[in-house]
C-alpha cells in the first residue's frame, strides 16, 4: 500500500493545496485512479456537506463558484456520474494527468504509485474566442 498525494493546477498558475490518499496497488490504470480520486471526493463531500464540491469535474445541475462547484439544490453527488464526467473530460482534453514527472496520455495506461507519488490534476483554461 502507498500514499499518493493529488494536486490540482490550472494553466493560469493556480496550485491547490493537495490531499493524500492511501492506494492499494502499486501500479494501476489512469481509468481506475481517476476513478478514486472522484470516489473519496464524493465520499468527503457527502461526509462534510459543505455549500461548495471542490471536486475535478463540475457536477450536473452545479453552478461554478469560488474553488468549487455550487449545487444549486443541496442533494447528493453519484460518484459514478461523476467519475464518467471525469473520464469523458480526461477524453475532450478538460485537464492532464502527471504521475511524478510523466505525462500520463490514455486511460488505459498503467501508472506506477511509489509511495509518497504527486498527481497532478492540470486543468486547462479556455481561451477567450478559443
Amino acid at each position: 500500500m502507498g500514499m499518493v498525494t493529488f494536486v490540482d493546477e490550472t494553466t493560469a498558475g493556480g496550485r491547490g493545496d493537495g490531499w493524500a490518499l492511501d492506494m492499494a496497488e502499486e501500479r494501476i490504470a489512469l481509468r481506475e485512479l481517476i476513478r478514486c480520486r472522484v470516489f473519496q471526493e464524493v465520499a468527503e463531500y457527502h461526509a462534510k456537506r459543505p455549500e461548495v464540491f471542490q471536486g475535478l469535474v463540475q457536477p450536473e445541475g452545479a453552478e461554478r463558484a469560488l474553488n468549487g462547484y455550487a449545487l444549486r439544490t443541496p442533494r447528493r453527488i453519484d460518484p459514478e456520474k461523476q467519475t464518467e464526467l471525469a473520464l469523458k473530460a480526461f477524453e475532450r482534453n478538460g485537464f492532464l494527468v502527471l504521475v511524478g514527472d510523466r505525462q500520463v496520455v490514455g486511460l488505459d495506461e498503467e501508472v506506477d504509485l511509489p509511495f509518497g507519488v504527486e498527481v497532478t490534476f492540470l486543468k486547462l483554461v479556455a481561451l477567450v474566442g478559443g
